[in-house]
């Protein structure tokens, strides 16, 4: 959502190997509950528009932890509507 859609993310899945190690490295995005969060202003501009809505970080957080798990993911619910009218 910060970066909006600048890269793809793709669904993480693993494969045990027991020849390989492997690292995985998370990294965390943590703002204050009385912020907002949404797309990094630097990276919406009229040629990329906002792919998502900026929302507080408290109703984003209630929102993820409130919602039935339909589909694969929250960031979904928190896009806007394309000029086609339709997500993207």
């Amino acid at each position: 959502m910060v970066i909006n859609g600048a890269y793809r993310s793709i669904e993480h899945r693993a494969t045990v190997n027991s020849f390989k190690e492997r690292l995985c490295i998370a990294t965390f995005y943590n703002p204050k509950l009385d912020d907002d969060m949404g797309p990094a202003p630097s990276l919406v501009t009229p040629q990329s528009p906002a792919l998502f809505k900026r929302i507080g970080v408290a109703a984003y957080y209630r929102g993820l932890m409130e919602r039935e798990l339909y589909g694969k993911s929250y960031l979904e619910v928190m896009r806007t509507e394309t000029i086609e009218g339709q997500n993207n």
